[in-house]
């Protein structure tokens, strides 16, 4: 009897080590593949609810700056949220505004997901082709955002490219479920599995939490995207990275200080006003530049792993992560405490330089 209790010790024991082994080993693969990040670019699809807030406007500004300094390439950018219809025309308008009038840009057609009210004169943004010269005012300007993904994806080279969310859900999804076609004679499974190095996702926010409740995000549950998101957590063949970071990280102020034709700063104007009369001093949380952040510069000195686990995603009660063993390919990504005001500063200056102008 006492061999037998041994012997369950020493294999209770050493599956302790052998889980803690790999959790240390997943946190080293990370940091390492943050280091090489550094000394090569991302090639990334910026895929985003363009329209309804102005954080989505300084995330893709970021991102051209990012691409200023040879970080990332942008293959393109994915308006998924058909609700309001000039979300695919702000993007055109902020590629040209930052000197990349090439880039292309695909919308969804329909109107099934996403928040249909336009809190930062997207209308206004889109049609001012004028200011900006661009040539997309509406979703419909634009290709179907499934298509170009695939289209995207069947161009680059193998586990090569980081999918990047920082709105809802659904542009994703139809990529994942599509089928063969004259693009690619894989499914949208199997062309994510063969070319898709990482899903980066804005969503599952405070789902790490200390009271163990599950949780709701914006990006994950509402606006009709809960069932979509249930999918892809449960079936997406790659790694996914859920980023918790942002709420305390201010942005917007350093864009006082920008020429008032500068697409950000309205965006950012017009969406703090339309919030009962805010100014830009006021400033706003920054969850979709963090996740720019993280997309392209990995842990960096801003983030932590989460204790190797899983998401436990359900569309009608909410997410929670759970630090168990299991059969996905999760990681969650949480901001390191004490560190809004540095990242607020960093974020801040980014966002306020100006377009580079020999691209």
């Amino acid at each position: 009897m006492m061999a037998k209790k041994s012997l369950l010790y020493t294999a209770f024991i050493f599956s302790i080590a052998v889980y803690a082994c790999t959790s240390s080993s997943t946190e080293k693969d990370i940091k390492s593949s943050s280091a090489q990040q550094a000394t090569q670019k991302v090639k990334l699809i910026f895929d985003t609810d363009m329209g309804s807030d102005c954080d989505d406007v300084g995330a893709l500004a970021l991102l051209h700056q990012y691409a200023n300094e040879e970080k990332v390439e942008i293959l393109g950018c994915i308006y998924s949220s058909g609700k309001v219809p000039y979300g695919a025309g702000v993007i055109d308008a902020i590629n040209h505004y930052y000197k990349r009038p090439n880039l292309p840009i695909g919308a969804s057609y329909d109107t099934l997901v996403g928040d249909n009210v336009d809190k930062m004169s997207a209308e206004k943004l889109a049609k001012d082709t004028t200011s900006f010269g661009h040539d997309i005012i509406l979703n419909s300007d634009a290709l179907e955002q499934m298509q170009l993904s695939r289209k995207l994806l069947a161009n680059q080279e193998d586990s090569s490219v980081t999918y990047l969310t920082i709105g809802h859900t659904k542009g994703l999804y139809d990529l994942l479920t599509s089928k063969p076609d004259e693009i690619s004679s894989l499914s949208g499974e199997e062309l994510i599995g063969q070319k898709v190095k990482k899903w980066v996702a804005l969503g599952a926010l405070d789902a790490n939490n200390p009271d163990n409740e599950r949780r709701k995000d914006w990006n994950f549950f509402f606006n009709g995207t809960a069932p979509y998101t249930e999918y892809l957590v449960r079936n997406f063949p790659v790694p996914i990275y859920f980023v918790n970071g942002g709420k305390q990280v201010m942005t917007g102020k350093s864009l006082e200080n920008t020429p008032a034709s500068n697409i950000v700063r309205q965006a950012y104007t017009t969406w703090l006003n339309w919030h009962g009369g805010k100014t830009l001093a006021d400033q706003r949380p920054s969850w979709d530049l963090v996740t720019v952040y993280f997309a392209v510069e990995g842990l960096g000195d801003y983030f932590r792993m989460e204790e190797n686990g899983w998401l436990d995603f359900n569309a009608e009660n909410g997410c929670i992560w759970r630090k168990t063993k299991n059969e996905y390919q999760h990681f969650y990504i949480t901001q390191k405490a004490d560190t809004d005001s540095a990242f607020a500063a960093y974020l801040n200056k980014i966002i306020a330089l100006p377009p580079k102008l020999d691209i």
